[in-house]
């Protein structure tokens, strides 16, 4: 990895580039002529080095990262079953966290790469598989009887929808993979520049995509296969108004999180680059 200097800030960009300052480089693997190997060790012993060293800035900064990724997830999924009303659109309040994902990824695919971002979002389903089964089994639990919490209430908030969670699921990996390969695809049409195009042409895109999928198969496709009478699949105006109004309110958030973006990437490569130890990152730089 080496810097580059890019629309008034320095970020890490690949080798093959030239650069007047000090490369980002990743240290020798083990099998490396330059690593001396131990001749015994007991299990675990291999790893005492990660446990006694002091996190560099650019581990430290990507932790924040993909905590804030995974954070926001879980508070969409969290509060997805309020909705509001804005300019006459009924909206669910997931919406409003979950444009953070799009930054964050956005952010881990300027600093560390399209690999390190993969891996967040490949996490993210993860986390989200795992709160989906803990929740079905929360609500598959028998309620105390003196419970402060009835299973109606419980239910009534926790309650798992299957439509809504296999669209949920598939739009968010769809989405952010989408939004990853495209940021990176912008990036490397515009040698590095033009950071306001790579951001927001890949949220534009992969938003738009997060929202027809979830709508299509949450309210269009489960209930036609679901073999519930009481449920029927949206009218096409219902559908194209729904998509219609989350999409808007989405490219708002996107649009404003723009200047967001260049603040925390000029102020996180700097903070990275001013570590004594960024010359060995330990290949947390892509």
């Amino acid at each position: 990895m080496l810097n580059r200097e890019t629309n008034g800030h320095t970020r890490v960009c690949r080798q093959g580039h030239t650069s007047s300052q000090a490369p980002f480089r990743r240290v020798p693997p083990s099998d490396s002529p330059t690593t001396t190997r131990r001749e015994a060790t007991l299990p675990g012993q291999d790893l005492d080095h990660l446990r006694n060293a002091d996190p560099s800035r650019a581990e430290r900064a990507f932790t924040v990262l993909a905590g804030l990724f995974i954070g926001a997830l879980v508070i969409t999924n969290a509060v997805a079953s309020k909705f509001f009303v804005l300019f006459g659109q009924e909206l669910s309040c997931g919406i409003i966290a979950y444009p953070v994902t799009f930054l964050a990824t956005d952010l881990i695919s300027e600093i560390y790469g399209r690999k390190r971002a993969n891996t967040v979002v490949g996490a993210g389903f993860v986390v989200s598989v795992f709160i989906t089964v803990v929740v079905w089994i929360a609500n598959a639990a028998p309620t105390y009887e003196q419970s402060p919490v009835t299973a109606e209430a419980f239910n009534s908030v926790f309650g798992l929808l299957p439509g809504i969670v296999l669209g949920s699921m598939v739009a968010y990996l769809a989405s952010q993979f989408i939004d990853v390969q495209l940021f990176e695809f912008w990036r490397r049409l515009t040698d590095g520049k033009y950071m306001w195009l790579r951001n927001n042409g890949s949220t534009f895109f992969s938003q738009l995509v997060d929202t027809i999928m979830v709508v299509t198969i949450a309210l269009v496709i489960w209930p036609e296969v679901d073999g519930n009478p009481g449920t029927t699949p949206l009218a096409f105006e219902t559908w194209q108004g729904i998509v219609f109004g989350q999409y808007v309110f989405k490219l708002g958030i996107a649009a404003l999180d723009t200047p967001l973006f260049y603040v925390a990437t000029h102020y996180l490569t700097n903070w990275i680059q001013a570590d004594p130890r960024a010359l060995e990152t330990d290949g947390v730089m892509e």
